[in-house]
């Protein structure tokens, strides 16, 4: 197909033990979905119905242990959080699904951060605005290499955590979520049909704070492989 201008490069992530890998289409993320989290940032966590924002596809970034991956400090902040999250990778398409086939469009699993410049996000918030500046960055999403479903184990009963500089700060189990991922598949699908390569980042768990440069974040989930990112310098364009 010709273009008026260059078309942009496909975004994916790693797939473990695949030279190919996942094409991403869209991210969707689920705010508040661990009680813990939702008391921190001065919320009541009963029961009501999850909220979503999201992120551009090419704001992922691989950042499997393996490797690492550094990125700079973001311009325009003086308060980035990490936000260690359960990711869900979906590879077939849903609408209006049900929750008991929920789990058939997972194509797998893996371990991301949602990086949040948390100044920009209070302000929007603040004056009723979306929170796309906080929120929907470049380098925003890394993300562990994807595993396949049917390798991933129990990632519904696993431990999540994440540490900075050898210092854990998030320490949870995937249990407490206050929606599960067959309940968010089902929720997000009513809205708008689920696609294969769409992203779902699952919620975060207490204990988010800021980064600063220098700073050497590891996470996990279960058995899912490691998310390794180091935050380096200011971006020049802050």
């Amino acid at each position: 197909m010709d273009t008026v201008i260059p078309a942009p490069p496909q975004p994916t992530l790693a797939v473990a033990g695949e030279t190919a890998r996942f094409p991403v289409r869209r991210i969707f993320c689920v705010g508040r979905n661990y009680a813990a989290h939702a008391r921190e940032m001065g919320k009541d966590p009963d029961r009501e119905p999850p909220f979503f924002f999201t992120k551009p596809a090419d704001a992922v970034l691989d950042a499997g242990a393996d490797a690492g991956a550094a990125i700079p400090y973001p311009p325009e902040t003086e308060d980035l959080h990490h936000e260690i999250e359960l990711v869900l990778a979906i590879g077939a398409e849903g609408a209006e699904v049900p929750q008991a086939r929920a789990r058939e469009l997972i194509y797998g699993y893996c371990v991301g951060i949602d990086l949040t410049r948390r100044d920009l996000q209070a302000e929007a918030k603040k004056m009723g605005r979306p929170w796309d500046w906080g929120k929907a960055f470049d380098r925003s999403a890394p993300c562990a290499p994807i595993v396949k479903a049917g390798d991933a184990g129990a990632v519904d009963r696993a431990r999540i955590w994440l540490s900075v500089n050898g210092e854990t700060r998030q320490d949870a189990s995937v249990e407490e979520l206050i929606w599960d991922a067959p309940e968010i598949i089902a929720i997000v699908s009513r809205s708008m049909t689920l696609k294969p390569g769409d992203l779902i980042f699952t919620g975060t768990p207490a204990g988010v704070a800021a980064l600063q440069p220098g700073d050497a974040v590891r996470g996990g989930v279960g058995d899912l492989p490691e998310i390794a990112l180091d935050i380096g310098d200011r971006d020049a364009q802050g």
